[in-house]
């Protein structure tokens, strides 16, 4: 073993997880060390909807975060969504936590500078994870360029694909009943939106899926659609070429989209979802966080806040680790249960009604009828937020 290990944590990935993470580790006089294989600002395939959670949770570490975010331009202030039954019926879901809509290309590099501005992190871009081999006394990591590097502990923020975790654990068989697929583009120019009212679509042929219509500030607008990947799988459909279609031929959208402007091309991503089965979130020396733990709401299909909660657990963890020299996987297993405890009701309650929901139009139709009613629309909004 060296008797200087380069780092105490080594955080892989700078979204919203990694950033969280660094955040919330500032003032523990560690060595912190955040690294990404891109230089920011660089674009994440998203919807562009950032929940209240999330503020909240940064807010808790420090009200400056938030303040800071607050000030983001381009930014879309959302007050309430718009859902649309496949019946053509809609109802409103107003939220109490504030919260907006902005380009992940934006939001990602302001949460990269509060890490900059605020913490003694410090900071690798452009640089990937090449291997990483756990030892009894230390990680060993080795960058793309060759640079080998030493952490007591390694906290993977990486995403969907995470590198930190396909060098640590099984390679997991990919189950389609947990993982959705997306798509969006960004346009311009689209007739009758609203500031502030993030919209859903839900279709009578594709179910356990959506079209979205958030607006993100400037004139533009995050338009996509998701759907469960065994119905992509089975029914072999190209989800690219189905969005478009969508939004010329839905009897809702195609006449907003007459005049608009296709900015770029429909990109598309994979969401491996909560709620299910969960393969483990650590090991020794290791956690992973967000997406790379699969801590994606399957109802909503949004991973921010989970991401932001998640890498702020991962920092209480490994203070507890660093004060009490244990990185065994029997020690780690604290942070699977927080985990659990504080996010796993809901991702499988929300898994339970996405189901629920996605095989049944007629209950959506029903609840948007319901939700006229005095009292019951308030319901429905505690049952479906």
């Amino acid at each position: 073993m060296p008797t200087e290990v380069d780092y105490d944590i080594i955080i892989v990935g700078a979204g919203p997880a990694g950033t969280a993470c660094a955040l919330a580790l500032r003032g523990s006089g560690r060595r912190v060390l955040l690294l990404d294989k891109a230089s920011f600002p660089r674009d994440k395939i998203c919807g562009d909807a950032v929940p209240g959670h999330a503020l909240k949770a940064l807010r808790q570490l420090d009200p400056a975060y938030v303040d800071a975010l607050w000030q983001l331009e381009p930014r879309d202030d959302v007050r309430r969504s718009r859902i649309v039954a496949p019946s053509g019926a809609s109802f409103y879901m107003h939220w109490n936590l504030r919260t907006f809509n902005s380009p992940r290309l934006d939001f990602d590099a302001a949460l990269f500078g509060l890490v900059k501005q605020f913490t003694d992190t410090e900071i690798c871009e452009n640089t990937a994870l090449k291997t990483l081999d756990i030892t009894p006394d230390y990680a060993q990591l080795t960058l793309a360029d060759g640079t080998e590097l030493t952490a007591r502990l390694v906290i993977g923020c990486d995403g969907a694909n995470s590198a930190v975790g396909r060098r640590l654990l099984p390679e997991p068989r990919l189950a389609r009943a947990h993982h959705s697929a997306g798509v969006r583009a960004y346009f311009e120019n689209v007739a009758g939106t609203e500031l502030g009212t993030t919209e859903f679509f839900f279709s009578q042929n594709y179910l356990a899926g959506y079209c979205w219509l958030f607006p993100v500030g400037a004139g533009r607008y995050n338009v996509g659609l998701g759907m469960l990947s065994e119905l992509v799988a089975k029914h072999k459909v190209d989800l690219k070429q189905l969005l478009l279609n969508t939004i010329k031929n839905h009897p809702e959208l195609a006449g907003r989209f007459r005049e608009a402007r296709q900015l770029g091309p429909v990109l598309g991503f994979g969401l491996p979802m909560g709620g299910g089965r969960q393969r483990p979130c650590s090991g020794a020396r290791f956690m992973l966080c967000g997406d790379a733990a699969s801590l994606i709401d399957p109802l909503q299909g949004h991973g921010i806040d989970m991401a932001v909660r998640s890498g702020i657990m991962a920092a209480a963890q490994a203070r507890q680790c660093l004060a009490q020299n244990d990185f065994s996987a029997d020690f780690m297993r604290a942070y699977d249960a927080e985990v659990q405890r504080q996010l796993g009701p809901v991702l499988a309650r929300n898994y339970r009604l996405m189901r629920l929901l996605g095989t049944r139009p007629w209950l959506l139709n029903l609840g948007a009828r319901l939700a006229q009613l005095p009292g019951l629309g308030r319901r429905l909004q505690r049952l479906l937020g």
